[in-house]
C-alpha cells in the first residue's frame, strides 16, 4: 500500500512538475504583503531571477499551525527533511535541505540574521509559536542570492513577520492533542489609527510531554509590533522572543533499545545508593531569548528606496545535568580523604551557561528604472558570548567555594559584508543577473573545546545568471554562484578546520498558468573542503563535522501545484540526488585508508512529498500530506550498520470555518492527524567511529531518534 501511494505520487510529480513558486493571493493579502515585503526585497527573489526557490504564506500553513515548529511546517517543501528530538514536533526540531543541516541554512527574519553566530545553528525552540507571527517565508535552495549572516551552503530561509492590518482584530487560538500537548495564543491589532499607525501583538503558551519519555516542553513567547506608514515611509519597531524549558532528549537510544523500548530517554539517569536506576527530574535546557528590531523603509524618489534595520538580540540560559561519579579534575578539585580513603570522584549537579549579545545593522538601497533593477546593501554585526559552568550541588565539594566557576570562556565574532546585485532586462525575453558580495569575519574564542582561536576570513562570493522568458507561461534560467563559509565553534574541537568553498550550478524551467504551476531544476553543487557531518555528537549534543576535501551534490528537483477542478488540488514534489565524498579517507589500523567515493552522511538520494486537497465547499477543506524519505547514512563510510532505513508518512488535516455576523467574525476548527499509518520510523541519529584498531570493527556507539506513531492535534480559532 505504501509503495503504491508513493508510486502514484511520484508519477503525478514527474508528469506534472513542482509547487508554485509564486502564488496569487486575495487582494487584501496582496496589498499587505507588497507593502511589507520592502523589508526583505533585498534578499528575496521572484521568478524573474535565476534562483531556485519556494514560497510559503500564512495561508499555506494556517490549517496545520497548531503549535509545531516552523521546520515541521516546512516538511513538505522540495528536498526538505525534518526531525524532532522529542518525536512530535514540539521542542527541539531540526531541518536539512539537500542533505545540508541547519547550520548550513542561512536564516534571516525581516532581513536580520537569526543563525547563532558561533554554532551557526537555528534554534526555533527559543521562539515558540513563531509561525503565528509569520506573514510569509521563502526557501532558496542552493547558494541563492546574497544575504546577511553566515553563508548559505544548503539553502537560505527568509522569514517576513506579520504585516500590518488595515482593520482592528482580535484572535484567540487553542489547540490540544497527543502527549498532553496544549497550545494557547492571543493575537490583536488596533488596525490603522489615523490611517498611519498600528499596534499589534501576540502571546503564546505551549506545553507538551513529548513522545519520548520525559521529553517535556514548557514554552512561552511574545510578539509586539508598532508600525507607522505614510506615502513614502514605512517604519516598524518589533519586540519578540521566548523562554523555553525542555527536558533534554538529545542523547538518542541504541538499536536494541529502539526495538525494545523506543520511547526510552537515557537523559538524567543515575544509580541511587541501593543500586536502583533513577532519573534526575530537572535535567533541563532553560534558555531565554529576546529580539528588538527597528525597520525603516523610505521611498526617496521615483526610482530609489532605502532600507535600514537596527537589531539587538539578548540570549541567556543553561542546561542542567546530574553527573554521576565525575572526576575531580573536571572541576579543579583536589583529592580528599574520606574515612581513610582517597576520594577523587563525586556526584554533582552542574549548570553550563551561555549568555550572549548580538547586535548590528543591515541596510540596502534599491534602484529600479525601466530595464534595470539594482540593489546595493550589506551589514555589520557583532556577537559577544560568555560560556561558563557552575556546580549547584556536589556530594564531595573538596576545595570549592560558593559561586566558583569551573570554566569561564568568552568569544567574539564580527561579521561585515557588502554586496551589489543587478537584474538587467535585455529585451522582452532575455535578462541578465549579477551579484557580487564581499564578506569578512573575525572570530576570537578561548574555550576548552575551541582552544585559542583568533581567525580572520575574507570571502568574495560572485554570482551570475541568465533568465529567458519563452512566453507568458514558460521561463528558463541558469545560474552559477560561489559561496565561502567559515568553520563554526564546534568545528574547532577537531583541530584546525579550513573554511569551505562551494560552486553551485542551477538550471531550471518554470511553467505558470491559472491551473498549473510547475518548476523543474537540475543542480550541481561542487564543494572544496566541505565540512560534512561525521555522525558524531559533542558533549552538548551538537553534531560534529570535519573537512573532507572534494565532494559534490548532483540532483533533480520537481514540484507542482495543479488545480484538478474546483474541488481538488494536488501539490507533488520529488528530489532525486547523488551526494558524494570523493576519495574519502579514514584512519584504520594506524594508517589512512581510501574508501573511494562514499555517500555524504544524512543525504538521502530520494525525497518526495505530496499534498492532496479537497474543498467540497468554501468553509471545509480536507488535505492528505504524504512524505517519503529514502535511506540515508549516519556516517560517510557507506556501512550497513550506519544506515537509516527509508520511511513513508501520511498526515490528515481538516479545517472548517463558521462565519459569524456580529461581535465574532468567525470560528475556525482544525484537526491534524500525524502519521496516520502509524509508521515506526527514525528520522535522525548519530554514530561514533572507533579507532579501527581491531580488524573488522566499525562502530562503538550509535544513537537513534524515534519519531511518534499516530498522534493528533485539534484546534479552534475565534476571530473577532
Amino acid at each position: 500500500m505504501k509503495l503504491s501511494i508513493f508510486t502514484i505520487t511520484a508519477f503525478f510529480t514527474l508528469i506534472m512538475g513542482i509547487q508554485a513558486q509564486e502564488r496569487e493571493s486575495d487582494s487584501t493579502q496582496g496589498k499587505k504583503v507588497i507593502l511589507d515585503e520592502v523589508f526583505v526585497s533585498a534578499i528575496r527573489v521572484t521568478k524573474e531571477s535565476p534562483v531556485t526557490f519556494s514560497n510559503l504564506t500564512k495561508e499555506d500553513i494556517k490549517s496545520r499551525n497548531l503549535g509545531q515548529d516552523i521546520p515541521v511546517l516546512m516538511n513538505f517543501l522540495p528536498s526538505v527533511v525534518t526531525t524532532s528530538d522529542a518525536g512530535a514536533g514540539v521542542g527541539y526540531t531540526g531541518i536539512r535541505v539537500r542533505g545540508s543541516d541547519a547550520t548550513r541554512v542561512n536564516v534571516t527574519i525581516n532581513g536580520v540574521p537569526y543563525n547563532d553566530a558561533e554554532s551557526q545553528g537555528t534554534f526555533w525552540v527559543n521562539m515558540p509559536d513563531f509561525a503565528s507571527s509569520t506573514e510569509s517565508l521563502q526557501l532558496q535552495r542552493g547558494v541563492g542570492t546574497s544575504t546577511n549572516g553566515a553563508g548559505a551552503f544548503g539553502a537560505s530561509l527568509n522569514v517576513l513577520t506579520d504585516g500590518f492590518s488595515q482593520d482592528a482584530y482580535g484572535q484567540i487560538s487553542t489547540s490540544l492533542g497527543s502527549f498532553n500537548t496544549l497550545r494557547n495564543n492571543l493575537k490583536f491589532s488596533t488596525g490603522l489609527l489615523s490611517n498611519q499607525v498600528e499596534i499589534s501583538g501576540r502571546l503564546s503558551k505551549i506545553n507538551s510531554d513529548g513522545y519520548v519519555d520525559r521529553a517535556r516542553s514548557d514554552l512561552d513567547s511574545y510578539f509586539l509590533q508598532g508600525a507607522y506608514k505614510d506615502d513614502n515611509t514605512l517604519i516598524k519597531a518589533l519586540l519578540f522572543g521566548g523562554h523555553e524549558i525542555t527536558y533534554q532528549a538529545w542523547y538518542g537510544i541504541d538499536s536494541q533499545t529502539l526495538k525494545d523500548d523506543r520511547t526510552f530517554n537515557p537523559s538524567g539517569i543515575y544509580t541511587d545508593e541501593n543500586g536502583n536506576a533513577q532519573f534526575y527530574d530537572n535535567e533541563v535546557d532553560d534558555y531565554k531569548q529576546d529580539h528588538a528590531q527597528l525597520l525603516w523603509n523610505e521611498q526617496v524618489s521615483e526610482y530609489w528606496s532605502t532600507n535600514i534595520a537596527l537589531h539587538y538580540t539578548r540570549g541567556r540560559g543553561f542546561f542542567e545535568q546530574y553527573k554521576e561519579d565525575d572526576d575531580f579534575d573536571t572541576y579543579g578539585f583536589e583529592p580528599i580523604n574520606v574515612d581513610g580513603e582517597v576520594v577523587n570522584t563525586t556526584d554533582v549537579i552542574r549548570r553550563r551557561w551561555l549568555a550572549n549579545d548580538f547586535y548590528g545593522a543591515v541596510f540596502s538601497a534599491n534602484y529600479k528604472k525601466e530595464q534595470l533593477s539594482l540593489i546595493i546593501g550589506g551589514g555589520l554585526n557583532k556577537y559577544e558570548g560568555d560560556h561558563f559552568g557552575e556546580i549547584i550541588w556536589a556530594r564531595y565539594a573538596s576545595n570549592s567555594n560558593y559561586q566558583d566557576l569551573y570554566y569561564d570562556d568568552n568569544s567574539t565574532k564580527i561579521d561585515f559584508n557588502l554586496y551589489a546585485k543587478a537584474n538587467y532586462q535585455l529585451n522582452e525575453q532575455w535578462s541578465l543577473y549579477g551579484d557580487l558580495q564581499y564578506r569578512t569575519v573575525r572570530y576570537k574564542a578561548n574555550g576548552e573545546d575551541t582552544g585559542k582561536v583568533d581567525d580572520t576570513f575574507n570571502f568574495f562570493n560572485p554570482k551570475a545568471g541568465v533568465t529567458y522568458d519563452l512566453n507568458a507561461n514558460n521561463n528558463f534560467y541558469f545560474s552559477y554562484a560561489v559561496a565561502n563559509r567559515e568553520p563554526n565553534r564546534n568545528d574547532y574541537e577537531g583541530g584546525n578546520p579550513k573554511p569551505e568553498r562551494l560552486n553551485d550550478f542551477e538550471l531550471g524551467w518554470r511553467y505558470v498558468s491559472p491551473d498549473v504551476q510547475v518548476n523543474t531544476n537540475v543542480y550541481y553543487m561542487n564543494y572544496k573542503d566541505q565540512l560534512v557531518l561525521t555522525g558524531g555528537l559533542n558533549d552538548v549534543g551538537a553534531p560534529l563535522r570535519a573537512n573532507v576535501g572534494d565532494s559534490y551534490r548532483l540532483g533533480l528537483e520537481i514540484d507542482a501545484n495543479i488545480k484538478l477542478n474546483d474541488k481538488f488540488n494536488i501539490r507533488p514534489n520529488v528530489a532525486i540526488s547523488d551526494n558524494r565524498n570523493i576519495d574519502y579517507f579514514i584512519n584504520r589500523d594506524g594508517a589512512l585508508q581510501d574508501l573511494g567515493n562514499t555517500t555524504i552522511a544524512f543525504s538521502p538520494s530520494l525525497i518526495a512529498g505530496n499534498i492532496l486537497s479537497y474543498t467540497p465547499f468554501h468553509a471545509l477543506n480536507l488535505s492528505l500530506f504524504s512524505k517519503y524519505v529514502g535511506e540515508q547514512y549516519l556516517s560517510n563510510t557507506d556501512t550497513e550498520a550506519s544506515k537509516l532505513e527509508a520511511y513513508f508518512t501520511t498526515d490528515f488535516n481538516i479545517t472548517y470555518e463558521i462565519k459569524m455576523n456580529r461581535i465574532l467574525k468567525s470560528i475556525v476548527f482544525s484537526g491534524l492527524v500525524n502519521n496516520i499509518l502509524n509508521e515506526k520510523y527514525v528520522s535522525n541519529g548519530y554514530t561514533y567511529l572507533d579507532d579501527f584498531s581491531t580488524p573488522g570493527s566499525s562502530f562503538e556507539v550509535q544513537g537513534y531518534y524515534p519519531q511518534a506513531g499516530t498522534n493528533f492535534l485539534l484546534g479552534a480559532t475565534v476571530n473577532f
